[in-house]
């Protein structure tokens, strides 16, 4: 069977960090059976879904390399809906409901005052018809037998049908609810597999029977546990954590698949830096029931070692003017973000503002400006000017490498400074020094 997924967001806002992992874990599953990857978009309610979100939740999903296979939207296929709602009707599936919210809301009160589940109570058919009201349309649930499915992440799941009200489907104004749309696609576009959060597990118990209902088989489900901040609930901050937020932070994407694809499961969490390597290692017997922890500082720390990993073509296009590999190489290990690279390769080839040093560090470094430009600079010769420091001062250590380091780089910590020294070369290393021995 070839493997079909579908990630399905509604275009009424930017995607955030929870529907990016089920986004990823879709793509993953996808990918790693040579299947197919559809981005829904479910716009069917037109007064919220813009144009504007539309686009970036393509663009976002772009930028992460989830790129889909297939795009369709909800919007276009109403023509579908409409046929495949008829049939059920026909086949008396589906049904006209005449209560308000009011009265619904009223009647789960009395069921819950009286120790009963708040299930709706189907009326009589012949019951009147209230005049001068629209009907709202439920899904008739088969009562006869308990639904059954194999969840792939929660194992068995069983459901007394009766314990469940029959769901509406479509509102008074003819516009569509969630589940049957999306059962209809599902039939229509092949999916075979359906990954998601376990806040759908009731929803796709009556799924199931609306998959039959339209003689189709039902669709495999994988149900996660939800995501939650590494304090406890998916705070408002967390919530609006998404692609745009690790844009402005100029977080690498696979930093933040690489903590999405593997939180919440057994397998550690790691910098990977290819889409590919995680599909290969997707499995969701790997999956816990416990809540996904997320911490956004995760994601920052992978986003340092992935950085001290990237090769440098991976990385050349985004590197200022002039940058090399031995550039790379040298800063790499030392960088946070991509952007933090810039700064150090002013240091490499800039000029840095002379630190304010005691009297004894500016004699210090004073002594060193003449020891550099003495000095081989083909050999060694950071080793070299600390070891003709280290006798003629009598310092060591702390004492003697950092006010080197100031006056050299103009921090007080980072990359190795033998790699630093060589790269700037003797003529920059010792006008700092000499500019940091003035001031």
């Amino acid at each position: 069977m070839s493997v079909v997924t579908r990630f399905a967001p509604s275009p009424t806002g930017r995607l955030h960090v929870g529907n990016i992992r089920t986004a990823l874990h879709n793509f993953l599953f996808a990918r790693k059976h040579g299947g197919t990857f559809i981005l829904r978009i479910d716009d069917t309610d037109r007064d919220r879904s813009t144009a504007e979100f539309d686009q970036a939740i393509r663009d976002d999903l772009d930028w992460m390399g989830l790129v889909p296979d297939t795009l369709v939207r909800q919007s276009e296929r109403f023509d579908l809906y409409e046929r495949e709602f008829q049939r059920l009707k026909d086949a008396g599936r589906v049904y006209a409901c005449y209560e308000s919210a009011e009265e619904l809301d009223l009647r789960r009160k009395v069921l819950l005052g009286r120790g009963l589940p708040p299930v709706y109570e189907r009326k009589p058919a012949d019951a009147p018809v209230p005049e001068g009201r629209s009907p709202h349309w439920r899904f008739r649930l088969d009562h006869d037998a308990p639904i059954v499915f194999n969840d792939l992440i929660r194992g068995e799941q069983k459901f007394d049908p009766k314990l469940l009200s029959d769901p509406v489907v479509r509102r008074e104004d003819g516009s569509w609810l969630y589940l049957l749309p999306s059962v209809i696609d599902d039939v229509d576009l092949g999916i075979t597999h359906i990954v998601r959060g376990e806040d759908h597990v009731s929803n796709s118990a009556a799924q199931i029977q609306m998959f039959e209902a339209l003689g189709a088989k039902p669709a495999q489900f994988a149900h996660e546990a939800l995501l939650v901040a590494a304090e406890g609930k998916l705070s408002k901050r967390l919530g609006s954590y998404g692609a745009e937020h690790l844009r402005a932070e100029d977080v690498e994407p696979m930093a933040m698949l690489s903590v999405l694809a593997r939180i919440g499961t057994s397998q550690p969490v790691e910098a990977v830096a290819e889409l590919d390597q995680l599909a290969a290692e997707f499995d969701f017997a790997t999956f816990g029931r416990a809540p996904a922890h997320f911490d956004p500082k995760d994601v920052e720390l992978v986003n340092a070692r992935l950085l001290h990993t990237l090769d440098f073509a991976t990385v050349a296009e985004r590197l200022p003017a002039g940058a090399t590999e031995e550039d790379w190489l040298l800063l790499r290990g030392n960088l946070y973000r991509l952007a933090d690279f810039a700064d150090w390769f002013a240091v490499l080839n800039g000029e840095v503002e002379p630190p304010e040093l005691s009297h004894d560090e500016r004699l210090l470094v004073k002594d060193a400006a003449a020891v550099a430009e003495s000095l081989d600079w083909k050999a060694e010769p950071w080793k070299a000017l600390t070891g003709e420091l280290k006798e003629t001062s009598g310092r060591k250590g702390r004492e003697l490498f950092h006010p080197l380091r100031l006056a050299l780089t103009g921090r007080d910590s980072g990359p190795e400074m033998a790699g630093l020294v060589a790269r700037m070369g003797r003529d920059r290393a010792v006008r700092r020094l000499e500019a940091a021995a003035k001031r």
